[in-house]
């Protein structure tokens, strides 16, 4: 398999043994998960479920505020979108059903913090998120949002985090992907308009080039709809992000990670970002906040109370590389 597999592969299984769950969500513990390990050995992390996130906070950089758009300055706060579609560890709902967590609202928070503006999260579906960028009504999509260079024509990007899709299939199925010809012919559920639809697409479309069955690519509306799929055998696979694929693994013990790969395909490391309207002033700022908390080591400590250390990147880079476009 292309040498960037092998090491998306590796990082995979190193995520669901992290996320190895060893207790579940006790609402009498104020609404925690104990992760670590395999469940008998290694260092263990509390996840809090609860809404009382005792969130980790840092100091405003008064240099790095300066670089703001006067507007926003001026309004004091930072309207932050993500996706509703989103799952745990990414964004999801407290035990209360209405706090917004996850590494995403956290990470959005900090940056929030550096610039010294009052962080809102506004929640909506994933479409939603890119037609409030573009009118404006929100300011930056923290939402596991790739860098494609298909975007950066209408967004500017802030990267934060590597972009990892995993292949999940259900417990003992003994399905291993490693590349296109091993969902010729499969039934595989992807999210729409998303990264890993285009590279499903991508890889349909080769199995045809070489002579196999194309991809049967089904799309559903609610991630319960997907995995209750899944579990009857309507579907193969479900192609998604990694760190919910490692989480629904670790905490059901219905499914199991059948391969990774990495956002960007075989060749490139994909990358997660904040995302905002291009040219609208917000991505340097932006930038220089996520490598404030990145050399402060405040940014480590959210990875980690995630389970997501191992997707961490070293600086936030502006516009990088991305996913490529499609021929034609």
């Amino acid at each position: 398999m292309p040498p960037l597999f092998r090491r998306t592969a590796a990082s995979a299984l190193a995520l669901v043994a992290a996320l190895a769950l060893a207790a579940c969500a006790d609402p009498t513990d104020g609404g925690t998960a104990e992760v670590g390990g395999d469940g008998t050995r290694g260092p263990r992390t509390k996840i809090n479920l609860s809404p009382d996130q005792n969130r980790v906070t840092t100091e405003k950089v008064d240099s790095i505020a300066a670089r703001l758009p006067r507007e926003i300055r001026e309004r004091g706060t930072l309207e932050i979108v993500n996706s509703s579609g989103s799952a745990a560890p990414l964004t999801f709902h407290a035990t209360d059903n209405k706090t917004v967590i996850g590494v995403e609202p956290d990470l959005a928070y900090l940056v929030a913090d550096v610039l010294g503006l009052e962080a809102r999260i506004n929640t909506v579906s994933w479409e939603n998120i890119f037609v409030g960028l573009d009118s404006g009504k929100y300011d930056a999509g923290f939402s596991n949002i790739t860098v494609t260079e298909e975007r950066k024509d209408t967004y500017d990007f802030a990267t934060y985090r590597e972009d990892n899709l995993a292949f999940e299939a259900k417990k003992g199925s003994g399905l291993k992907v490693t590349g296109p010809e091993d969902v010729a012919g499969r039934t595989v559920a992807v999210d729409t308009g998303t990264n890993q639809e285009k590279l499903l697409i991508e890889w349909s479309e080769l199995n045809e080039k070489a002579g196999r069955d194309p991809v049967d690519i089904k799309y559903y509306r609610k991630v319960s709809d997907t995995y209750l799929a899944l579990r009857s055998g309507r579907i193969d696979l479900f192609l998604g992000p990694n760190p919910t694929a490692a989480y629904h693994v670790a905490t059901t013990g219905e499914t199991e990670i059948a391969g990774t790969s990495s956002g960007a395909g075989a060749t490139l490391q994909g990358l997660i970002a904040a995302t905002t309207k291009k040219d609208n002033g917000l991505a340097e700022p932006l930038a220089g906040a996520l490598n404030e908390v990145i050399g402060n080591g405040t940014y480590a400590r959210v990875l980690k109370r995630w389970g997501l250390s191992g997707e961490a990147v070293q600086e936030s880079e502006i516009n990088p590389p991305g996913l490529p476009r499609t021929d034609g």
